[in-house]
């Protein structure tokens, strides 16, 4: 089995005054290096999901995909354009997390795969699914380009679609999938780094 990571960074930012989150300064360094340091352990390789000039991320070292189709159909084509990159290199699996969740386990993608037994499986906290924390094996490519197809946009609803289970996680403080949207979340997210 060979486990390959795609951190999602294609949002606008727009709560957020328009930032390009991935590079918003957070703790020693930014949210995308805060989720480098805490994703890159648990998978065999990783990738950086963004649209834009990809040298703003030069001093990352990783490769940058942009959506498959030019952008604007959210998660789902970042995950469809890390499911192209995956399979190509010869994954059976993409584990995936939003750059604006700076709290995610260490042992996120060992949970997913217990839970999802090969199969499709997301991260849950206090009863709430968290579809961008998710392992998708490589053969659900095809059905993904097929739902992009058909303007599905909610991977929430894509995921439960083709089956993924749900990976409990506890509700703790800071809750693992906090969700940095707006300079309010981030203050709020650094406070729990000190």
């Amino acid at each position: 089995m060979r486990i390959f990571g795609l951190i999602l960074a294609g949002g606008a930012g727009r709560r957020m005054g328009g930032a390009d989150k991935a590079l918003v300064p957070f703790g020693a360094g930014t949210l995308l290096s805060n989720a480098v340091e805490r994703f890159e352990p648990q998978v065999e390789m990783l990738a950086l999901s963004a649209n834009g000039d990809p040298a703003r991320f030069d001093t990352y070292d990783l490769p940058v995909l942009p959506d498959t189709g030019g952008g604007g159909a959210g998660p789902m084509a970042g995950l469809l354009a890390g499911l192209t990159w995956a399979g190509a290199a010869g994954a059976t699996h993409l584990a995936t997390m939003a750059v604006d969740t700076p709290f995610i386990p260490g042992d996120l993608v060992a949970r997913l795969m217990l839970a999802g037994d090969g199969g499709p499986a997301i991260a849950e906290s206090a009863g709430r699914a968290h579809p961008t924390a998710g392992l998708w094996p490589a053969a659900l490519r095809a059905p993904l380009e097929a739902a992009l197809g058909r303007a599905e946009r909610r991977l929430g609803l894509w995921a439960e679609h083709v089956g993924a289970v749900r990976a409990a996680f506890a509700a703790t403080s800071p809750d693992p999938f906090m969700n940095v949207n707006t300079r309010e979340d981030l203050a709020a997210a650094a406070r729990h780094l000190s």
